[in-house]
């Protein structure tokens, strides 16, 4: 596993410092975009919690600055990251949710770099119409009001095919630890229900039909739904509580064995695509994107971007 101290070649930069080597805030993008040569589009493969956020602002944001077409498709990360190996899909791009599933799952053959640019935060998005969002409005500790629920209502991503949902399995984990409930993980493994489409996973409660669901910040400010935020401890937003997080474990259904880790995306272009160009000019446009990535409910911290191997020195600092 990599860490996130600086081994393992991970190399911190100042935004500034980085962005001035990437080739500036808009003009050093126009430039790169130049050179794509035949190029008329960047296609990207990425975690389904940005779908949002890629598709409808920093896709259309790249378009307009580049002249370059923007073609996205989401899933979950453990998805993308097998369409990949099984050769299923190209991508220009690739965006994890989970630093180390796509160095773990990519390198050396698919990827030898790679830029973690934004962080996440886990929470509960819920609708207080119902029972349960109720008793979270009013304050009710929230492993006592999930311990009350009815199978189904609570919902996570199918944690054998993107982050997110094993990270709620490592929330479970945590919470169980942090407050001494016995038996809180395995009693929530069998009454959740696990959406296997990750962009899809608050329809539930845009509908009506389920209470709660363990999702990223990010996805509840996109869609507008409350939001109760948790504590540090099981969050996964705070890097020195790193070595806690990694008390918690999930191995999926294809043996890959999971940690808990701070909640951070990293971004690379494949290492086998035919004209890399137009790739590197979306990665260096999303470095920049500082500010509509927040303001959509992503962390983009003073520690981001990171570079991890080999990195082009059109983004290299």
């Amino acid at each position: 596993m990599h860490t996130r101290d600086g081994t393992s070649g991970l190399r911190r930069v100042s935004r500034r410092t980085f962005l001035a080597a990437a080739g500036g805030v808009s003009a050093g993008v126009v430039g790169l975009a130049g050179c794509l040569g035949t190029s008329d589009r960047v296609r990207v493969l990425a975690a389904g919690s940005l779908a949002v956020v890629l598709e409808e602002h920093v896709g259309p944001a790249f378009e307009s600055e580049t002249g370059t077409g923007y073609e996205g498709e989401y899933h979950g990360s453990n998805v993308a990251m097998r369409m990949i190996e099984e050769g299923t899909k190209h991508p220009d791009v690739i965006v994890s949710a989970d630093v180390d599933l796509l160095r773990d799952r990519l390198y050396p053959d698919h990827a030898t770099w790679d830029v973690e640019f934004a962080a996440n935060e886990v929470g509960i998005a819920y609708e207080p119409e119902t029972e349960l969002g109720a008793r979270l409005a009013a304050g009710d500790p929230w492993y006592e009001v999930f311990a009350d629920a009815d199978d189904g209502e609570v919902a996570i991503s199918d944690p054998d095919l993107d982050p997110l949902g094993y990270r709620a399995i490592h929330l479970f984990d945590l919470a169980e630890r942090e407050h001494g409930l016995e038996g809180f993980r395995e009693t929530m493994l069998e009454r959740v229900y696990r959406e296997p489409d990750e962009p899809r996973l608050l329809a539930g409660i845009e509908a009506g039909n389920r209470a709660c669901a363990v999702v990223y910040r990010n996805m509840a400010v996109d869609h507008d739904v409350p939001f109760l935020a948790l504590p540090d401890a099981y969050n996964f937003t705070d890097p020195t509580a790193a070595s806690q997080y990694a008390e918690a474990t999930y191995t999926t259904d294809d043996g890959y064995v999971t940690e808990g880790t701070p909640a951070v995306y990293n971004a690379t272009v494949r290492a086998d695509v035919d004209a890399p160009d137009a790739g590197l000019a979306f990665v260096s446009f999303l470095l920049e994107q500082r500010s509509l990535l927040e303001e959509h409910g992503l962390r983009v911290t003073d520690s981001l971007p990171r570079t991890h191997g080999s990195v082009p020195e059109t983004i290299e600092p």
